[in-house]
């Protein structure tokens, strides 16, 4: 089966959400999906105008202050269409690829100082990206979201899962320092 390029669901994902600019979805994505699913600049605007050419999004030049002007973005009924069709197809498996892993792994002839090092800076990235679990948690919990109960349920469950894989991570990362510093 041909490899399906998801950023075109991640920004119909979007723009299904609200309507915006590359600008606008880039921030989206950052704010909500960040923490699992990456998306850049230079994916999102040639994908826009594809999927612009495709039908399934269509574009307003709005002005601004000045003479500049913002291209926004709407899903139409067929971008809606082929998301939730993607929606329902089942989840594809895709490898699990890691820097951090294969340099571990890769590390027989490096000292091990600098190895402990590598595993400190991740179990220290992991704690800062677990409170900031917490701090949407405590968003979720609080109200701050606004949405119908079962966006904001999935919402959460992906933020649960997000701070399950960082707490396996730091443990992970604990046992692997003890090892390391018992060689």
């Amino acid at each position: 089966m041909a490899k399906i390029n998801k950023t075109k669901y991640a920004i119909l994902g979007m723009l299904n959400i609200m309507p915006g600019s590359g600008y606008d979805i880039k921030k989206l994505c950052d704010s909500s999906i960040n923490y699992f699913w990456h998306e850049n600049y230079g994916h999102i605007y040639p994908m826009l105008k594809k999927m612009e050419e495709g039908g399934l999004v269509t574009k307003k030049v709005e002005q601004t202050r000045g003479n500049s002007s913002r291209n926004v973005y709407s899903i139409t009924d067929k971008g809606r269409t082929e998301l939730e069709n993607w929606l329902m197809l089942p989840v594809e498996d895709s490898p699990n690829r890691s820097e951090f892993l294969l340099k571990i792994f890769l590390s027989g002839n490096i000292p091990l100082n600098n190895i402990l090092e590598k595993i400190e800076a991740m179990k220290e990235n992991c704690e800062n990206d677990l409170k900031q679990y917490s701090k949407i948690k405590d968003a979720f919990k609080a109200g701050e979201l606004k949405s119908n109960k079962k966006n904001l349920a999935l919402w959460e469950s992906t933020v649960t899962f997000g701070k399950y894989i960082e707490e396996a991570k730091i443990k992970w990362c604990e046992e692997t320092l003890e090892t390391f510093k018992n060689l």
